[in-house]
């Protein structure tokens, strides 16, 4: 074919120096991307963000809560020195006692098992002039004498007055349930008022609506027996009758021929819920979308060499997210069933069954 005189020198002039800049830019790297790593440094403190009117604010930060952060240090970050994001779990493990709240429930989560506590929590209510009339170690329950001909125990509760024979007849308790994370107990208390004196130990109704009154009350006997049971941190006691209920984890994990199929969980569905969302963060398994009306999870179950990253991650590029498995909770008041599926997408190495083992080892 011919070629018309000077065509072939004029693209050679225009691409030599085209592919010098692509070579030298591909040499600078990260200098042709702005970095922003100081704006964390300079950005402005932005405003307290305000729930609309009539909403609980204590409530929606007990779901979405945002940890205080000290601003004693006030050092110059350097870009590549800029600070960790805190930990939302490190306060769970490195106190051992940590007064929790979700859905209008509040509970003393402590890191010993019930039947360490079972004797202490009985001591504290005999200590504050409550005593134990009724408990029942297999269901966790101890209730008090009535409060009603107890000056300490009047006090305690906030009940007015002197006792009189038409009032009503007040009952305090307390239950101890493992804790959803290993070797922990989940105390609870709470005030019953009722027309008469109770015969016998009174069931323990979960699905019972409570006050924000009442709600307060219980953070704070809540409260004076956490600073209680530190106390007696060096005088130790074991009730055999309490460890029992160690033997009924609120977490299995359901299997058939050693396959991981489904793992229940004894929980109510908003606590459930709280809990599987801490345990996907903790476990770095990223959350693409969510319902939590509908009950699932779309996640990225990939593993680091899947997800790979390329030139992109020199540059300071997330990859993109892509969703390989389902987590889907379904249930009710009481538990809820957790299964996983695996997108027909995905062509990786993990499998539902991996997923559904990793949930259960984070939250048992």
């Amino acid at each position: 074919m011919q070629v018309l005189s000077g065509a072939r020198s004029k693209t050679l002039s225009v691409s030599r120096p085209l592919a010098g800049i692509l070579f030298f830019s591909a040499l600078a790297g990260c200098s042709l991307v702005e970095d922003r790593s100081e704006r964390y440094v300079s950005a402005p403190e932005g405003e307290m963000i305000e729930v609309p009117e009539g909403a609980d604010a204590s409530r929606i930060g007990q779901a979405m809560p945002i940890r205080n952060i000290s601003t004693s240090d006030t050092r110059r970050y350097y870009p590549s020195e800029l600070p960790t994001p805190p930990d939302m779990t490190s306060e769970i493990l490195d106190e051992n006692y940590v007064i929790e709240e979700l859905d209008g429930r509040a509970w003393l989560l402590v890191n010993e098992v019930p039947g360490q506590l079972w004797p202490a929590v009985s001591a504290w209510m005999n200590e504050t002039g409550l005593g134990v009339a009724e408990q029942s170690p297999q269901a966790g329950v101890l209730q008090s004498e009535l409060a009603n001909f107890s000056k300490r125990s009047r006090d305690l509760l906030g009940l007015p007055g002197e006792p009189s024979a038409d009032e009503d007849r007040v009952v305090v308790q307390a239950r101890l349930t493992p804790g959803v994370r290993r070797k922990t107990t989940e105390i609870r208390v709470r005030k019953l008022t009722l027309e008469s004196s109770p015969e016998g130990l009174l069931p323990w109704d979960e699905r019972a609506s409570v006050s924000d009154q009442a709600l307060a009350q219980q953070k704070e006997l809540l409260s004076g027996l956490s600073t209680f049971l530190q106390g007696r941190e060096n005088s130790k006691s074991v009730s055999r009758a309490a460890s029992d209920m160690i033997s009924r984890p609120q977490v299995s994990l359901m299997k058939h021929n050693d396959v991981p199929l489904a793992m229940r969980v004894e929980l109510g569905y908003d606590r459930a819920w709280a809990e599987l969302s801490r345990s996907l963060e903790a476990s770095d398994v990223a959350v693409v979308d969510m319902n939590r009306e509908e009950g699932w999870f779309r996640v990225d179950f990939r593993t680091a060499d899947e997800r790979g990253g390329g030139w992109l991650s020199s540059l300071g590029s997330s990859p993109e997210l892509v969703h390989t498995h389902t987590v889907d909770v379904k249930g009710g008041a009481d538990a809820v069933l957790v299964t996983v599926d695996r997108s027909d997408d995905y062509t990786g190495d993990h499998s539902s069954g991996d997923l559904l083992t990793l949930l259960f080892d984070d939250l048992n």
